[in-house]
């Protein structure tokens, strides 16, 4: 089967097809990475690549509580453990790094650290706190034009200081609501100046990031993800002028020669499903443009993975959740096993259950 097969991702070989999902899992306390994440991912190196949970760039990204950041040294060295966890065990890991900009409360910022947004656009229902459990989301502030460019330069820091950490690359999170889906979004981006207005203005953040990782630490090891249509984080979803706008977006990222772009489709979990014809418009726009591999995700089993690879729709298939109750996955899919149910109210607490304890097969 194609999805065992082995591939080229820009400069690394992938001993298989199978991309194991970023998923937010909440482990690191203080915000930097531990012992406990390196033997969570090593367990899973069995992956032909692991992009981590969104990684903030910036303290001001740090929405959630208890996610890692790698804007700090001892981030950095951190992130060493989890690297070489994987390396030893023969596996391929991307970080991806994520600003969540408006999506957060202040009570999970470090001190000095402030929510900022494209725009002062208050999202709607309530977040997670260690200090005070449930609170609404706090109001952003608008980023000023030099700020822009200070944020741009925190995502070129954290691209280095990941590759310092040993990663064989970066995956940039333009999707699910988050700093850089805040500007492309008009519903959250209402700006007017040449971060805001039309499409093309929309996409220069997520443009000039890309271009200027992709200098600091080559193209070839930079990926992005977006999601067209998604509607999670207070997200439009469908709005007019969506198809052209990422369409475009596409094409631009594709003449930076960027690794990859990675398609997610949370319709498994009751959300829109992405326009089709959308979601081929891209892949075709970013590869005819000069890009590398399509990663698709969301809700695929193995048959479905194989037909996608087999019609040339992808190049790779993500699976999220089913990684975090199988950290054999790749073993169970090859061989028809059942996989193991993951239990959500684990999902985002601290500590081993529900995270390094589910057994293998062979266990």
């Amino acid at each position: 089967m194609k999805l065992f097969s082995s591939s080229q991702l820009g400069p690394v070989s992938l001993k298989n097809r199978i991309v194991m999902s970023p998923m937010t899992r909440n482990r690191a306390p203080g915000n930097i990475p531990n012992d406990l994440m390196a033997e969570y991912y090593g367990q899973r190196a069995g992956a032909g690549l692991i992009i981590t949970e969104g990684t903030s760039p910036s303290p001001n990204g740090l929405g959630y509580p208890r996610i890692p950041g790698i804007h700090s040294a001892a981030q950095t060295k951190g992130w060493q453990l989890i690297t070489g966890a994987v390396h030893a065990r023969g596996g391929t890991i991307f970080i991806q790094l994520m600003h969540a900009g408006r999506v957060g409360s202040v009570l999970n910022l470090p001190e000095g650290a402030e929510l900022i947004a494209p725009s002062a656009v208050t999202m709607s229902g309530k977040i997670w706190t260690d200090s005070q459990g449930e609170q609404p989301y706090g109001t952003p502030r608008e980023l000023t034009s030099v700020e822009i460019k200070r944020t741009i330069d925190e995502y070129v820091l954290a691209a280095r200081n990941a590759v310092a950490a040993g990663f064989d690359g970066v995956e940039i999170h333009g999707a699910n609501g988050y700093l850089i889906t805040q500007f492309l979004d008009p519903g959250s981006n209402l700006r007017s100046d040449e971060y805001g207005g039309d499409a093309a203005r929309r996409n220069r953040f997520a443009l000039d990031i890309a271009d200027s990782v992709s200098a600091a630490i080559g193209a070839e090891r930079v990926g992005i993800r977006l999601s067209p249509y998604g509607v999670f984080n207070d997200m439009s979803g469908s709005y007019a002028g969506i198809a052209d706008q990422y369409g475009d977006l596409a094409a631009a990222l594709g003449k930076l020669n960027l690794a990859y772009v990675h398609l997610v489709d949370h319709s498994a979990m009751g959300a829109p499903k992405p326009e089709a014809a959308t979601v081929e418009r891209i892949s075709c726009e970013f590869k005819q443009a000069g890009g590398g591999a399509v990663i698709l995700s969301g809700g695929y089993d193995r048959d479905r993975a194989e037909a996608d690879l087999a019609s040339g729709a992808a190049d790779l298939i993500g699976y999220g959740r089913p990684f975090i109750s199988n950290p054999d996955l790749v073993e169970r899919l090859q061989s028809g096993a059942p996989l193991a149910v993951p239990d959500q109210a684990t999902f985002y607490s601290p500590g081993s259950a529900g995270y390094t304890d589910y057994p293998c097969l062979n266990q």
